[in-house]
């Protein structure tokens, strides 16, 4: 019910605030303002509910039959919520609302000419990732067999691991984390106005996620080496390999924009640089969470 409802608010969101580029009436800004905060909320509550059908192993829910089982110990239910490709989307759209809110309360009275577009560029990608975790990989699904599941299969034994708790999330707050330089990119674009205003406006935002993400390929390569049978960083999971692009991409931004806010240089490479980043983390999320490669 709520990734339904967060759905639709996040289409009602789009399309006040596209009027209000149109008329400029502060009323449809605020109404939109106030509908991606639900869109957001319903989001997080939806993670909450998913995670409480974990660990109270509710087998009904297909998801939860499939990744816990009643002898699975608590962390290891608690991790199984992005151990799967419908919980991981759904721990990557969590995420991305918690950033959301964060940008939303932050530049609520900054960057009057900016946020507008902001805000559709971040209520957009939520809204892509309400589609799928609604009708792709939906992981409330219930559990479609004719008899009553009274126990489930349990997290792989290779995932029950301490690491498994900590890298994956850092890993997805630095993934996630760059939709927002990418939302001010965008907006800076799309106004017209790409002067250093949007590049000060995301330096501590890109220099936290570019932190995340470093300690996620970190930690991952780390994890490879313990585990019997991965062979390594650069043999075990495409996911870590997928991780480490946008990280290049990543650090070259973080780099270049040093440059345009102290010289005014490098305008289009860092446009260039910010649009590559995020959409190696959409392509990384692509491959790893929809069966093209196995993760």
């Amino acid at each position: 019910m709520s990734l339904s409802l967060a759905l639709g608010l996040s289409f009602i969101a789009f399309i006040i605030l596209f009027l209000f580029i149109r008329t400029g009436d502060y009323r449809f800004y605020l109404a939109g303002w106030r509908s991606v905060v639900m869109v957001s909320l319903f989001s997080i509550l939806a993670t909450l509910v998913l995670l409480n059908e974990l660990i109270q192993s509710n087998f009904d829910v297909d998801y939860v039959a499939h990744y816990t089982s009643l002898e699975t110990p608590l962390l290891y239910k608690v991790t199984a919520l992005w151990a799967g490709q419908a919980g991981s989307l759904l721990f990557w759209l969590f995420i991305l609302s918690i950033y959301c809110l964060i940008v939303l309360f932050q530049n609520r009275n900054k960057y009057t000419q900016l946020m507008p577009w902001v805000i559709l560029v971040l209520v957009s990608i939520q809204f892509f990732f309400l589609i799928i975790t609604n009708f792709v990989a939906n992981p409330f699904s219930p559990t479609d067999v004719n008899f009553i599941v009274v126990n489930g299969n349990g997290l792989n034994p290779l995932l029950q691991n301490l690491t498994m708790s900590i890298h994956p999330p850092t890993l997805y707050l630095g993934y996630v984390g760059f939709s927002v330089p990418f939302a001010f990119a965008i907006a800076a674009l799309i106004t017209g106005d790409t002067s250093p205003l949007w590049i000060r406006s995301i330096r501590r935002w890109t220099l936290i996620v570019w932190m995340f993400q470093s300690a996620g390929v970190i930690l991952g390569g780390w994890w490879a080496y313990q585990e019997l049978g991965w062979g390594g960083y650069w043999a075990w999971d495409p996911v870590e390999n997928a991780s480490f692009m946008p990280w290049l991409t990543g650090t070259a931004f973080l780099h270049s924009i040093i440059i345009q806010e102290k010289k005014d240089m490098l305008r289009i490479w860092n446009m260039v640089l910010i649009t590559l980043t995020f959409s190696l983390c959409i392509f990384g999320t692509f491959l790893t969470r929809s069966g093209v490669m196995s993760s």
